[in-house]
């Protein structure tokens, strides 16, 4: 499937301003200008890969119909509510974005047909991410041939899943923690199980004990909740315009797809289903398609 992936439709095609970014401080808000002077904040804690970006109209104008970003070939859209549209979008960096600049377009259309492009640059910091040795079940590292087509089946649900999201923000406000156990820095780590090079881990996991409740870091609809091969059993829920997050390794799920769940609602128990080496939860999030880190949502000030 391609990364091309829009909410509501339109590729940017952009000219012009720059603004560079620095990476060595952390960021805080930065204000980006259209050739007429509208503004769109950028916020974010660090410009890095993994994390989250928080786009939003520095200040509405009666004559904005929307406003179209593109970064890294994904297009996000906002603009005033009356056109039925949210006011912020959210911008994921990929784990695996390479540091440096890279480009931010931006087109605003007005109600009288006009439209203004312009060209920003952003400067990605570098991440140092760390290496780990687990150990787990054999099936787990060379799964036998008579589960390779459920493997391949689940990734393909999965592709599915996170390629469709609510156009609306289904969100109550700020994120909140999934479980109160110990939240490792382990996002990005480059896992190795069994001396077998494996994929990077893009969650992080939470010390917890088994049977305990696993709660919706934020409002939304669960867009899957089911028996997987390495995660074991789990829920993702989609909080709208392109934002997912997903809980692992459960013992018990609590909710079924298409259910509406609010923010701290139990969705699942805590256990050890799947690639897992003990009870935990596994917490991840993708932003349309990119995979950043979960805790990075905790400092996004989000509207109810």
């Amino acid at each position: 499937m391609t990364k091309k992936r829009r909410l509501n439709g339109r590729l940017a095609v952009c000219s012009a301003l720059c603004l560079q970014v620095s990476a060595a401080f952390a960021v805080e808000s930065q204000l980006l200008r259209s050739p007429g002077g509208i503004g769109v904040e950028i916020i974010a804690s660090r410009l890095e890969p993994g994390q989250v970006i928080l786009a939003r109209i520095f200040e509405e104008t009666r004559d904005t119909k929307k406003i179209s970003v593109r970064f890294n070939e994904d297009v996000y859209e906002f603009g005033p509510q009356e056109e039925g549209l949210e006011n912020f979008a959210l911008i994921g960096l990929d784990l695996g974005l390479k540091p440096g600049p890279h480009e931010l377009e931006m087109t605003v259309f007005y109600k009288d047909g006009r439209a203004e492009r312009s060209r920003h640059r952003l400067l990605v910091a570098g991440r140092d991410f760390p290496v780990k040795k687990l150990w787990v079940k054999e099936e787990f590292v060379r799964p036998p041939p008579e589960v390779q087509g459920r493997i391949e089946r689940e990734a393909e649900i999965l592709e599915l899943v996170y390629s469709t999201s609510s156009q609306m923000w289904l969100g109550e406000g700020m994120f909140e923690r999934p479980h109160d156990g110990e939240m490792a820095s382990n996002f990005g780590e480059r896992r190795i199980f069994n001396n077998v090079p494996r994929s990077t881990h893009s969650g992080v996991d939470i010390t917890a004990p088994y049977g305990s409740p696993v709660r919706a870091a934020n409002a939304g609809r669960v867009v899957l909740a089911r028996d997987l091969y390495f995660a074991g059993k789990t829920v993702i829920v989609d909080h709208g315009l392109g934002l997912f997050t997903f809980y692992c390794h459960s013992s018990q799920l609590k909710v079924s797809r298409g259910d509406m769940v609010k923010k701290g609602e139990v969705i699942a128990l805590v256990g050890s289903t799947g690639r897992s080496t003990g009870p935990h939860l596994h917490w991840g999030a993708r932003l349309l398609g990119n995979r950043v880190d979960p805790a990075s949502l905790f400092s996004l000030d989000l509207p109810e």
